[in-house]
């Protein structure tokens, strides 16, 4: 099977603090006002490499995740995807029509409304008016604009421009379909609404290349990921075995560093405990899970209370106990819980350790780095049917043969 977008020694540098251009004589002069002295040729900028000697391969049909720290070059390689941006050298070959949803505005223009914007779009993408007409009342419900869908687009706040992007993106059937981290932008009810559609894309057999920091998203959706780290590409391959490599690492460079040294006590670090761990702060299945928050004691604590909380990434409280009358003398302490059962679905979670003294804060701590867990989503397959838990279920459909 040939391979419906390929890239082969794909790079781009950029100078910082200089801004890419269309080409276009308006964009040229305001380059040159802003920065006279590249006319005379002297130029300081420091050159950096955002992408270098990228080799990838997506087949027809495939949900390729990207994954990598803030800076690592994904949303570049986007732009290149989408034509927006030209690599410095390198190529890259696609097959294909190609939709993009890299930032809010992309592809619109602020002057044509809604309604205008819909039927542009779809015309570069190279659909008849008819086939557009045929979607339009679908993609008008989806973005939930029907009373905005004829006001010019300028007048949209960036949520209201985001659901008309995402909706004419994913109905009018592109065979590619590019998305940036701008659905972050939209509400949480919004966000799993795209998340259902993008899923719906994928079993129609379209191709998606998805950056996403949101882990259980790219677990839900995509086959193979691709984790680009400082512009280089580090690894490629089964989403489970990228994702948990991605993940090892950012636990084993996240510190719980930079604690204060002063006042009476102060949590030092975090960590997973028993046999239910990848790492000290990876989780791989539900399960018996034990935790420790380490605590140093500098002066003699007297019926204070403790207490600990479980968050996920979105701050809904999960989980929490407490204890009162707890008293201590100087030194190293660590506070030991065992959950019977912790069924969270993918995706991660953060601590929180507390102590206090009469209702006074000792300490209260959100615990670095966030706990990971990795275990394989047993639940409904859209995020907003799914909830907290990931418990699994066992179903029979029983025939009653006198139903009162």
């Amino acid at each position: 099977m040939k391979p419906i977008i390929q890239t082969e020694e794909l790079s781009k540098e950029y100078q910082r603090g200089r801004v890419e251009t269309s080409g276009l004589l308006r964009d040229s002069l305001m380059k040159l006002l802003r920065s006279p002295g590249q006319l005379l040729g002297r130029s300081n900028m420091e050159k950096f490499w955002a992408l270098r000697s990228i080799n990838l391969e997506v087949m027809e049909g495939e949900v390729l995740g990207l994954i990598g720290r803030n800076g690592s070059g994904k949303s570049t390689l986007l732009k290149i995807l989408s034509r927006i941006t030209r690599p410095t050298s390198g190529w890259a070959e696609i097959h294909g029509r190609v939709a993009s949803l890299l930032e809010v505005g992309t592809g619109f223009h602020p002057e044509l409304t809604g309604r205008e914007n819909t039927f542009l779009s779809g015309a570069i993408l190279g659909m008849g008016r008819q086939e557009i007409i045929r979607k339009f009342d679908e993609i008008v419900a989806f973005a939930e604009l029907e009373k905005f869908i004829d006001t010019p687009v300028k007048h949209y706040s960036s949520g209201m421009f985001v659901r008309l992007a995402f909706a004419v993106a994913a109905h009018l059937e592109p065979e590619i379909l590019l998305v940036d981290e701008v659905l972050a932008v939209g509400d949480i009810k919004f966000q799993r609404k795209c998340l259902g559609k993008m899923g719906d894309v994928a079993r129609a057999g379209r191709t998606i290349i998805l950056v996403s920091h949101q882990l259980n998203q790219i677990r839900r959706l995509c086959q193979r990921v691709a984790w680009i780290d400082g512009g280089v590409l580090r690894e490629v391959g089964l989403t489970t075995d990228v994702v948990s490599a991605y993940e090892s690492d950012m636990s084993s460079s996240g510190v719980g560093g930079g604690r204060p040294t002063h006042g009476k006590a102060q949590f030092l670090r975090w960590k997973l405990t028993g046999s239910n761990r990848t790492a000290d702060h990876i989780l791989p299945s539900d399960g018996e899970t034990s935790v420790s928050f380490l605590l140093r004691v500098n002066q003699r604590l007297d019926g204070v209370h403790h207490g600990v909380n479980l968050y996920d990434q979105h701050r809904h409280l999960l989980w929490g106990n407490a204890v009162d009358g707890v008293t201590l003398e100087p030194g190293l302490f660590e506070f030991c819980y065992t959950l019977p059962s912790l069924p969270l679905r993918p995706g991660p979670y953060f601590w929180r350790a507390v102590i206090y003294d009469a209702g006074e804060p000792i300490d209260d701590w959100e615990c670095l780095p966030q706990m990971q867990v990795i275990s394989l989503p047993v639940t409904h397959y859209r995020d907003e049917s799914a909830g907290f838990l990931n418990i699994p279920s066992k179903l029979e459909i029983v025939p009653v043969a006198n139903a009162q």
